[in-house]
């Protein structure tokens, strides 16, 4: 069996993932959230879209047989396993900015957005070029009266895991969520592994 790779806590990775590759992302101690982006390996200005995602699916609530589109309508991946049935696609990466506006921080950790932009810089993609991540394992109830957001914490359990399989050539970014509000206020790994 593989040895998962690890993505320490508040901190990002990037990777290629080839067509007809599966990705299998598992939170390894519960209630942590990994934001997740993707990009066409050839042509970067294709990227993982929430509108036409939810769009296409009629629903923010995406799950195991859904597949993800690009911004040019492309389908990127499908997931084929979800032990949690619970993932965001609303929310923006956790920033500097948000943690000064939302918290107060007056020394703000980067967040997630700026995990992904030293991740992804390798590549040529830079931070104007990060859209809304698919957020896994967060948890993101929306009032069905009003439409306020609430974050709560998720409900993901320790070895719980998504497996999101390639349908072009991707390369992908991916966090171990940075904000407190996300991860029940505590800070750990996300593992993943690359089947063929």
């Amino acid at each position: 069996m593989q040895q998962l790779n690890i993505i320490p806590p508040r901190s990002g990775t990037s990777f290629i993932l080839k067509k007809g590759q599966r990705l299998k992302v598992v939170d390894i101690e519960g209630e942590q959230v990994s934001d997740f982006i993707c990009y066409n390996l050839l042509d970067t200005h294709e990227y993982l879209s929430s509108g036409r995602t939810i769009d296409y699916a009629e629903t923010i609530y995406l799950t195991r047989g859904h597949s993800f589109y690009s911004n040019r309508s492309n389908v990127m991946f499908d997931m084929i396993e979800d032990t949690v049935g619970k993932h965001d696609f609303l929310l923006t990466p956790c920033s500097a900015e948000m943690f000064r506006i939302i918290y107060g921080h007056t020394e703000p950790h980067r967040g997630c957005f700026g995990n992904l932009c030293e991740a992804l810089k390798e590549y040529g993609i830079t931070p104007d070029h990060i859209p809304t991540c698919f957020n896994i394992f967060m948890n993101v109830p929306v009032d069905g009266t009003t439409g306020k957001v609430s974050v709560l914490p998720p409900q993901s359990k320790a070895g719980d895991h998504v497996v999101l399989q390639a349908r072009m050539d991707l390369i992908v970014g991916m966090t171990s969520c940075s904000a407190g509000m996300s991860n029940n206020f505590s800070y750990k790994p996300i593992g993943y592994l690359i089947e063929e």
